[in-house]
Parts: structure tokens; C-alpha cells; sequence
């Protein structure tokens, strides 16, 4: 499961489901709405990485798991691409990968419905592969997962409630 769960947590890894997402999401909405969702995106993606390392983990400043050492020998690491044990950046509360992915799947979500049940299930079961990768690498605790996914779901539906007032805007003749 190692090689598995070290490209579950690579982005490059998940670019096609990405590009798949961004596809449907240009198939289904207005031209002017898609770009309104595009740019909601980006600034749902600055504040679910960019602010949370920013204002968040450079604050708290709590160990990742493998810098905890009353876990020494408790924890498997994995063997990065230059053979040496990957233990992430030195925070790690709370996960990026939890925020940006829960963000992404729930504004898409969002953005979407209604869709088939199956696609709902889906994008449930790859939100939480990728944030079981980060617990099973040894880089996050489960509340840092739960904690990532909590703010990435909730500045989705912000960034989504913005998204609806702008795209219902309509301006007054004058």
C-alpha cells in the first residue's frame, strides 16, 4: 500500500479527475457562469492552502505525528522518491490536503447538482482515500484531517453563496 498511498496524496496524480471535474463544469454552465465559478475556485483553493499555512499552521505550530517524539517507532513511514523517510513539513495541523480536497469536491458538488447518487458516492470515497493517504503516511493526525475537511467544506459553501450572488446579480436600467 505504500507506493499506493504516496501517489494518492500527489496532486499530479489526480490531475485528469481534475480536468474530468472542470470539463463538466464547462459543459453544464453558462459561459460567464463558469468563469465567475472558475475564479471562485482559484480563491477557494488561496484560502484552503495559502491561509492555512499562513494563519494556521505557522500559528498553531503543532508537530506533524513524525516530529512527535513520544511516537518514535509507532509510526510507518513511507520512502520518498530520494529514498529518505517522508514525515511532511514540520506542522501539520491542520491538513491542506483535507481543506483544498473537501473544498474542491464540495463546491463542485454544489456547483452540479443535482447529479446521479453514484457521482455523490464517488467524489465521497476519492475525498477520503486521499485523506486516509495522509493519516497512513504518518504526516496527520485524524483531527487534522477532520479539522481540514471542516474549514475546506465551509469556505466551499461561502465561496459558493458568492458564486449564486453573483451570478443572479442582475443590474437595474437606469
Amino acid at each position: 500500500m505504500d507506493q499506493w498511498m504516496w501517489y494518492t496524496s500527489k496532486m499530479l496524480f489526480w490531475s485528469p479527475v481534475y480536468l474530468i471535474l472542470l470539463w463538466a463544469l464547462y459543459q453544464k454552465l453558462q459561459r460567464r457562469h463558469f468563469w465567475i465559478a472558475l475564479g471562485g475556485l482559484a480563491v477557494l483553493l488561496f484560502i484552503t492552502d495559502f491561509v492555512v499555512v499562513h494563519s494556521i499552521k505557522n500559528v498553531v505550530m503543532r508537530p506533524r505525528p513524525g516530529y512527535n517524539p513520544a511516537l518514535d517507532g509507532l509510526i510507518h513511514f513511507v520512502k520518498d522518491g530520494n529514498g529518505n523517510f517522508y514525515k511532511g513539513g514540520r506542522f501539520g495541523f491542520f491538513s491542506n490536503h483535507a481543506s483544498n480536497y473537501a473544498g474542491v469536491i464540495t463546491y463542485f458538488i454544489l456547483l452540479m447538482r443535482p447529479m446521479q447518487k453514484w457521482i455523490y458516492v464517488l467524489l465521497v470515497l476519492w475525498l477520503l482515500m486521499i485523506v486516509y493517504s495522509r493519516i497512513y503516511l504518518g504526516v496527520h493526525y485524524p483531527g487534522d484531517i477532520l479539522a481540514g475537511i471542516i474549514f475546506g467544506t465551509s469556505v466551499a459553501y461561502l465561496i459558493y453563496r458568492i458564486y449564486l450572488k453573483l451570478t443572479l446579480f442582475k443590474p437595474q436600467a437606469v
